[in-house]
């Protein structure tokens, strides 16, 4: 039977969507601002009028970013970097995870081998013996340094952990049972039944990978193999004119800072705002749902 809702019950509910309305337009509106900013002029910009919707409508700034052959490789680069980084460290992350949320008895050195994990989280050995770690293993100035420093996420790795142990351990003896190893039981049950959480991390992991700019700047001597993000870090940002051409340094005095900026932005969050959809509906699912009843 359905049941009134009290006039109390009215209140809260649309006092609820009063605050998540207002949420979502404090997320919204300062990008609809940005986006109209990387359309208006830069006169128009300079002068403040700029709000909602772009003023004097121009392409000049993603004229400048798209325009290039040197945007095109970088765009490449991070492509390929997303490719190949995300299934990596979702793969270390899955394997390194599923021993870790065992219990003592069923894998005696599992605290000391998360201890260890933790301890890189709270302590760094600076930025010199980090890139000199990644200097003696040979692959500075190659596209396998923006991929293999960063290979373990740690974050990601305890996140996993907790969802793996949240799993009744009873769906896993059922499967031991019926003959299946424990590379069977991870693959075709543990990893499928936490498919959100497998669905939310991967969407970290692009995010960070496609979003570095730092391992590109430190550890590729040549700009020809910078990522997207390094690339546009040295050229809208840092404004390094060994970068431009004469061509590119007519169109930039026709852009300012701000314009620059706000296209600068938009093209690095294209590709994510792509993939969020795809990967959102995962979110809000149980990590255990239609696994257990009864």
């Amino acid at each position: 039977m359905r049941q009134r809702s009290s006039t109390g019950r009215k209140t809260f509910v649309l006092f609820n969507y009063f605050i998540l309305t207002v949420i979502a337009a404090a997320c919204l509106l300062p990008l609809i601002n940005v986006l109209a900013i990387s359309f208006s002029s830069s006169s128009a910009v300079n002068s403040g009028l700029v709000k909602l919707w772009p003023v004097s409508f121009t392409l000049k700034s993603y004229e400048f970013v798209l325009n290039k052959p040197e945007f095109v490789s970088a765009f490449i680069v991070s492509l390929k970097r997303v490719i190949v980084g995300v299934p990596l460290n979702m793969l270390l992350t899955i394997l390194i995870a599923y021993p870790l949320s065992k219990e003592k008895s069923e894998f005696r050195w599992r605290n000391q081998y998360a201890w260890l994990f933790v301890i890189t989280m709270l302590f760094s050995g600076g930025l010199i013996p980090w890139y000199m770690a990644i200097k003696m293993t040979g692959i500075i100035d190659s596209f396998w340094a923006l991929i293999l420093p960063g290979a373990v996420p740690v974050f990601n790795v305890i996140l996993m952990l907790n969802f793996f142990k949240s799993l009744p351990k009873e769906i896993e003896e059922a499967a031991l049972m019926d003959g299946a190893g424990v590379w069977q039981s991870l693959w075709k049950i543990v990893v499928p039944l936490s498919a959100p959480s497998v669905a939310t991390l991967t969407l970290f992991c692009i995010v960070t990978q496609w979003n570095s700019w730092f391992e590109g700047l430190i550890l590729l001597n040549n700009p020809d193999g910078y990522p997207l993000q390094s690339y546009l870090q040295t050229v809208l940002v840092n404004r390094d004119m060994s970068l431009m051409t004469s061509a590119d340094a007519l169109t930039l005095r026709s852009v300012s800072d701000r314009t620059s900026k706000a296209a600068q932005a938009f093209v690095a969050m294209l590709p994510v705002l792509l993939v969020y959809p795809f990967l959102q509906r995962y979110f809000t699912q149980g990590i255990v749902l239609g696994s257990v009843k009864g």
